[in-house]
């Protein structure tokens, strides 16, 4: 079995599937920092192709844990748009750019969190019914954003955050509904050529501290008040589009 064994990388490896864990473990938007991480020092795709297997193993172990919280409505809309994004990023992978995507998702984000600040798009108090229009809308640019730069989850938060759901059914609907991208992801990038074996091994030498840090997910999220959980997401999105957009414009600057 052959795995990277540049010092480098397992220096950025190690903070970026340990966030990977806590998203997978219910902190959703957490992991989007992990590919970005690799992507300093290997190609975006091949960092995703090393990071997907580990995701594989972790939205198992997700969709276990929890199999009782979860809202299929919210799936069978939001999975539905995805195969939409899932199958144009196939097509035009070989020709957008990473910095578009993360300046288009970062915007997005931005927007989203800066208007629930100043209250002209708030997450409401009380539980919302999901749109099937909206959610093919926001699953057809999750599955886009995850394909290319593993940036799925923002457009999935923009959707599912405004239903204001009990927190365990946020977690586990989150669970189920990126199991299944992620299964699907997998087609295009075999077909893209984008596993090898040495990519893999470095996935299997990567896989315990992931699983540790995913049940390390697992008990926050149980221990964390429901309004306090809703302040962190809100965070956790705002950061994360500011690092999409600062990579998106650097990307464009220096190119």
């Amino acid at each position: 079995m052959t795995i990277i064994s540049d010092p480098l990388f397992y220096a950025l490896a190690i903070p970026a599937v340990i966030a990977l864990g806590l998203s997978k473990g219910g902190f959703a938007g957490m992991g989007q920092i992990a590919t970005p991480l690799l992507a300093l020092i290997m190609p975006p795709l091949e960092a995703a192709a090393i990071l997907l297997p580990i995701m594989l193993v972790q939205d198992a172990n997700a969709v276990w844990v929890y199999r009782k919280d979860w809202s299929g409505r919210i799936v069978a809309i939001f999975v539905s748009g995805s195969l939409i994004g899932i199958g144009i990023a196939w097509w035009l992978a070989s020709y957008i750019s990473d910095a578009a995507v993360r300046l288009l998702i970062g915007g997005f984000t931005i927007a989203f969190v800066a208007y629930s600040f100043i209250g002209l798009f708030r997450v409401p108090r009380e539980p919302g019914q999901p749109g099937i229009g909206a959610g093919v809308f926001w699953g057809a640019l999750s599955g886009f954003t995850s394909t290319i730069c593993q940036a799925g989850s923002p457009p999935y938060q923009m959707y599912a955050l405004r239903l204001r759901l009990a927190k365990m059914t946020f977690v586990g609907t989150t669970a189920f509904t990126f199991a299944l991208i992620n299964a699907i992801k997998v087609v295009p990038y075999f077909a893209l050529g984008n596993f090898s074996t040495r990519s893999l091994g470095t996935s299997l030498v990567l896989l315990p501290l992931a699983m540790a840090a995913n049940w390390l997910g697992f008990w926050l999220v149980k221990v964390t008040p429901q309004e306090r959980f809703y302040r962190i997401m809100m965070v956790v999105m705002l950061l994360l589009a500011l690092e999409l957009t600062r990579e998106g414009v650097m990307e464009l600057w220096f190119r």
